[in-house]
């Protein structure tokens, strides 16, 4: 059902969001001061592209100082923006049914959008095969 969802997400909604942040990597890998930006603007990317079964974690490296100004600076400009995007992207896709996975989503996105750095995206635990040797003991 991820697969499905993931196809249905990069055809309506993830190409876009997908070659929007790719540009912005590549405009900040351009001044070569915003690279780690860049960094940050290709990790959504991917994420944007093929969400289902991915999650953001943070790490402890969250609380380092280059992070935390990292953040501040991401969050000033344009973070507040990406977010409230998604809400209102969420919002939009919550209306109908159909669009009730594509709009968790999008929500799932939010932290992200906000705070990139120290940020992993990471698989969800809850696989198939974890799922069969659970049901098995």
């Amino acid at each position: 059902m991820q697969t499905v969802g993931n196809i249905l997400w990069l055809i309506f909604v993830g190409i876009w969001l997908a070659i929007g942040f790719a540009v912005a990597g590549i405009v900040m890998f351009l001044l070569i001061i915003t690279i780690p930006f860049g960094i940050q603007a290709f990790k959504l990317a991917g994420f944007a592209l093929w969400p289902f079964g991915r999650h953001v974690e943070y790490t402890e490296r969250i609380s380092s100082p280059l992070h935390i100004i990292g953040n501040i600076l991401w969050i000033i400009f344009g973070g507040l923006y990406l977010a409230a995007q998604c809400v209102v992207g969420g919002l939009i896709l919550f209306i109908t049914i159909i669009g009730i996975p594509f709009g968790i989503q999008a929500f799932k996105m939010i932290p992200i959008a906000l705070m990139p750095f120290g940020a992993e995206v990471v698989r969800d635990r809850g696989d198939r095969s974890d799922r069969s040797v659970a049901a098995a003991a």
